[in-house]
Order: structure tokens, then sequence, then C-alpha cells
């Protein structure tokens, strides 16, 4: 299929066009029904629907905590056997800064994926049955962690890996204390309401560059500053055991840590099962699937219990 195919495909979220846009919101954010009986209470559940994201705090216990950290220091640790198509280094050295596939790299990670404590939550907002669209440990060292440049996921997972529509959440699952200073999550509460329609075409392989340093898929200075003026910026802090959920269409970045202590987070990004991928929107191929999940076998099933 050519680029200008793909342009001319019907898409309720065009992007990657001769010039930037603003789009409304198409789709639902909190798609099912508030009950007595649900995860979320009802202030909990609203807050997500107008700010596009929600901080839970306590969610997995100091010792369940202490076995997610050590399994993420043995992940990176260089002795683990990992797929090198799935570790991304920093972009000046050999630094490990992300680990994609964790659900095929660890057990325990595969395990904490299907949690009732965080699936459960995200199946009740998207009211669906959920697949791991993509996983990864993102780790920003002390001292020299680089930043994430402002992005909406869904530009980039709609435009490369084909989504339809915006009905997928991630959730962040802190494993180091992250406060204002050490490069924590910024996100633009309510912007994922607007969608911004980024200018410029899609070049080929642009996941090589982009994991490095994201440049293409991302909003002009203005249109940035527009949304941080109407929105706001906040950041999401807390310790270790926090979990971050939000929406695919919240504009988020985060800064370089200069700080001697590191940040740490394993990422899960939740798909609706309806709602899988097809061909890219505005690229002439899909990414490779350690990005993008193209062929889930089946929804997967969610646990409950305490972390072994």
């Amino acid at each position: 299929m050519t680029l200008s195919a793909v342009h001319t495909r019907s898409d309720a979220y065009p992007t990657r066009l001769a010039e930037e846009n603003w789009l409304e919101r198409k789709d639902p954010v909190f798609w099912g029904n508030w009950t007595p009986q649900a995860p979320l209470t009802r202030a909990q559940t609203e807050e997500f629907d107008k700010n596009g994201f929600l901080v839970l705090n306590n969610v997995f216990s100091p010792a369940e905590v202490a076995k997610l950290q050590a399994e993420s220091r043995r992940l990176r640790s260089g002795e683990a056997g990992l797929n090198s198509d799935n570790v991304v280094t920093e972009p000046d050295s050999d630094a490990v800064r992300t680990i994609f596939r964790l659900e095929d790299e660890s057990t325990l990670f595969n395990r904490v994926a299907r949690d009732e404590r965080i699936a459960g939550k995200i199946r009740f907002l998207l009211d669906d049955d959920l697949y791991l669209h993509q996983s990864r440990l993102n780790y920003k060292p002390g001292f020299t962690g680089k930043e994430f440049y402002w992005h909406s996921d869904f530009e980039t997972w709609h435009a490369e890996d084909g989504m339809p529509r915006m009905r997928a959440i991630s959730a962040s699952i802190l494993l180091t204390d992250n406060d204002a200073l050490n490069g924590p999550l910024m996100l633009m509460p309510g912007s994922h309401k607007h969608y911004v329609s980024c200018a410029g075409e899609t070049p080929d392989d642009n996941h090589k560059s982009s994991l490095k340093k994201q440049e293409v898929g991302v909003p002009s200075h203005k249109a940035l500053s527009d949304l941080a003026e109407k929105f706001g910026i906040e950041y999401a802090s807390g310790k270790a055991g926090t979990v971050i959920l939000f929406e695919c269409n919240t504009m988020h970045g985060s800064n370089g840590n200069i700080t001697p202590f590191p940040r740490s987070n394993a990422f899960f990004v939740y798909n609706a099962w309806s709602n899988r991928v097809e061909h890219p929107f505005a690229a002439n191929k899909p990414r490779p699937d350690f990005l993008s999940n193209r062929d889930p076998k089946g929804p997967f099933e969610i646990v409950s219990g305490k972390l072994e």
C-alpha cells in the first residue's frame, strides 16, 4: 500500500499531513457505566474521564515491590539473555534505556501485566476484553538519564501501528520513588480531549531513531504552548509501588534526570480487544512486533492474588 493510499483511506484521526491541525476527540474516554461494584470509585472514574490520567497509590506491597525491583535489576544486568531486538540504549551510550516485551522476557512481569489490581480497572474503563499492545521497562539512570519528549502515544500508535480508535490505556508501575526532581512523568490534564494531527510524512523505519529521540509525530512548539496554556502541566509522583493509569491520547513527556537517583518504571499498554491494530494509517509498513503486538492469540486472563 502506498503512502498516498494510506492517507486516502477512511480515517477518524488523520495525521502526518502537510500541516498541523487540531481535531476534537471522537471516542469516549470512559466506555462503560459506573456501578457501586466497580473496581474504581465514582470519583476516580470521573477524574480519569476529566483529566486523562489517574494515580493509584500503594497498589503493591513493599515485599512485592522488592520482587519487581530485583527482577528489574536482573533484566538490566546483561546476564538475563535478553533478545537484543527488545533492548534500546541511551542516545549517547550503551546504558539500557528500555527493555521491550516484558511479558516474554520475564515470568514475573507477565504475571504483573495480568494482575486484577491493574488490568481489572482498565477492563472496567475500556468496557472490553484486553490484550497487551506493548510492554516495556523504562530506566532513567541518575545523572545522565535523557528526557522523553512531549507526545501523544495514540498519534504514533495510530499512524505507525494502525490502532483505529482511542480505546487503549497505559499503566506505569513505579519501581523507584518518583518525585519532582528525577524526571517524573509529566501530563497535560484534559489534553486527551483534543487530537493534534502532526505535520510531516513518516520516514521509513522511523522507530530506529524515535526510540532514542522522538522527532516525528510530535506537536510543534506552538501547539504544545497552546495546550499547556489551556490545560496546564502536572507531574505524577509517588513511592515505588504506585501505579499511574493514563489515556492513550493524553499529552505527556518527562525531563532528563541529573539527580543521583535513578527513575524506573514498568509500562504496559492495554488495548481493547475490539480495537486491534490494522494497517498503519500514516506509514508504509507497520513497526516491528516488539513495538506493536500485531497477532494476539486472544484476550488474556486477568488473575488475582499477591505476587509470588
